[in-house]
């Protein structure tokens, strides 16, 4: 983390003049007014000096530590662009001790063609590493009893454990979309009861409101994602893919769901009342958090213990040079370990 430190004896301000400069050329410009404030945050200056290194922002996942409570969201695999990509995040992911979770990897239940694609334990290193698998794949896993292949799947990728993603919206607009054929919450405790692996369960960008929160509370899960509305949509994806009579049917559906900030305060409430019958312990707030003001209030605010999750911001700077996502990846930190330092998240 760079840093200016003073000379106690002589002005060592070589840049003073021009930048007083830019100050007055500026001054009109960078004006702001009341309505820009963000009201989230109790800005508190007097209390912290700044951050020298990330040591404040260390938390736990999973029985893992993370240099950072930053959650690499679920991406894709199986195309010569996504190996790519899906290899930069798992190098930041171990470089900078975060935690990720890979994109469907339905592909791998039956072929290995695309297995390299998601093979990235190597660089991810002793991370939270997890694999992902759409809740209809898991059902048709149980009702053809091969269990055994979700086993496989976990061994091949020496991953932590497994998302199950819930994606009914997403499957029905979907024009080789799958049918479920019972509640996903049977399948879900039926993984748990038959199968001894770490859990978590997400949804795919609508989120999930107070019923479904508060059944997921009571398993024994390791994490909630809640990719809420606000991120990646994959419903509206699905509608952009369809035959236009299909799509204009269909459009009032992409905006049901909840945000993030509405499934913390839930959250929050559920569990409370839950008391000990809450025995999932962590969430990753995902779904809509643009940047790290997003990341910290929300998980500041959460009762539970919670990192943040993001997609689109990764995946916008990990296409090309790993040193774009590098560069991404510190200007994150740097601002959460600042607003760690001077920002009070309000009650």
């Amino acid at each position: 983390m760079s840093k200016h430190i003073p000379s106690d004896i002589e002005d060592d301000d070589l840049n003073a003049a021009s930048r007083k400069k830019e100050h007055i050329d500026l001054a009109f410009k960078a004006r702001s007014s009341v309505r820009d404030i963000d009201s989230r945050f109790d800005y508190e200056p007097l209390f912290a000096r700044h951050p020298q290194d990330y040591s404040a922002l260390t938390t736990r996942f999973a029985g893992k530590t993370m240099d950072a409570p930053v959650w690499i969201s679920s991406m894709t695999g199986g195309t010569q662009k996504a190996a790519i990509i899906n290899q930069n995040l798992a190098k930041a992911c171990g470089e900078y001790r975060l935690g990720m979770g890979l994109g469907s990897c339905r592909q791998l239940l039956y072929s290995d063609a695309y297995l390299s694609d998601f093979q990235l334990r190597k660089y991810a290193g002793e991370q939270p590493f997890y694999a992902n698998l759409g809740i209809a794949q898991v059902e048709s896993l149980l009702q053809s009893g091969n269990m055994f292949r979700m086993r496989e799947l976990l061994d091949k990728l020496d991953a932590d454990g497994l998302i199950i993603h819930i994606n009914p919206l997403q499957e029905w607009l979907q024009p080789e979309g799958d049918r479920y054929t019972r509640a996903p919450l049977y399948t879900i405790q039926d993984v748990l009861e038959k199968l001894d692996i770490s859990i978590i369960v997400k949804e795919v960008g609508q989120g999930m409101g107070p019923a479904s929160i508060e059944a997921l509370l009571r398993l024994p899960l390791t994490a909630i994602d809640f990719a809420a509305n606000g991120g990646t949509n994959f419903a509206l994806m699905e509608i952009l893919r369809s035959a236009p009579d299909i799509a204009e049917h269909y459009r009032s559906l992409v905006n049901i769901g909840h945000s993030a900030e509405e499934m913390v305060s839930l959250t929050n409430i559920i569990s409370d009342r839950l008391g000990q019958d809450c025995l999932t312990g962590q969430v990753i707030v995902s779904g809509g958090i643009h940047d790290f003001l997003d990341g910290y209030y929300l998980t500041e605010k959460s009762k539970l213990p919670a990192v943040y999750g993001q997609a689109s911001g990764f995946l916008k700077h990990a296409m090309g040079d790993y040193v774009e996502l590098q560069e991404y990846i510190e200007m994150q930190l740097q601002g959460l370990a600042l607003a760690k330092a001077i920002l009070k998240v309000k009650s």
